[in-house]
């Protein structure tokens, strides 16, 4: 049965096929006779083996997989940090703004929260503009103030603390202090 143009049938089609592929392996270079490769059968099927080329192909994007999985699931001991680092920056930035402002800035922290004043008219008033919003800690994060539960301190119009003071933040087994000392420097360390 003919199926093939220009009079071929399907066993001469074959027939030159393989011809042709024996012939190009005969005229390979002698180092690309080393490598392995498929052999055509009667029933056209090869060895089915990979080449070294697409196995490292495909090692490489496993690589990669795995990387952005890595970089994907989150650091739990970085929890507390965050939040003491964030502290940290508003209470600079409370202090600062006493500063700039040459009015004194308060501010209170709890087991649940702190939040920031400014002396006003001899009385202390709430703040809520940005940066200085009252503000929650994260889920699963508390405060360790002292027996009170609630400290507070101020800062003067030159940017020093009324006391120093020192707030442990814990979650699950997480600690991390946020301390300022008598210079009005702000810390955030084990």
């Amino acid at each position: 049965m003919n199926i093939f143009p220009f009079g071929l049938s399907l066993s001469k089609a074959f027939g030159r096929v393989t011809r042709l592929v024996q012939t190009e392996r005969s005229e390979a270079p002698r180092f690309a006779r080393l490598i392995p490769s498929t052999s055509l059968r009667a029933n056209g099927a090869g060895d089915g083996g990979f080449t070294l080329v697409e196995l490292m192909v495909v090692l490489t994007i496993i690589g990669f997989i795995s990387a952005a999985v890595v970089l994907a699931i989150p650091d739990p001991r970085g929890w507390v940090i965050e939040d003491a680092d964030r502290f940290a920056a508003r209470v600079a930035a409370a202090r600062d703004e006493a500063v700039v402002t040459a009015a004194p800035m308060g501010l209170w922290v709890s087991a649940s929260g702190y939040g920031f004043q400014r002396r006003d008219g001899g009385q202390w008033v709430a703040l809520e503009d940005k940066p200085f919003v009252t503000a929650n800690w994260k889920s699963g994060t508390r405060a360790l103030v002292g027996k009170d539960g609630r400290q507070q301190i101020a800062f003067d119009g030159t940017g020093l603390p009324t006391d120093p003071l020192t707030v442990t933040l814990a979650r699950e087994g997480e600690r991390v202090s946020v301390t300022v000392d008598m210079a009005g420097k702000v810390m955030v360390g084990g």
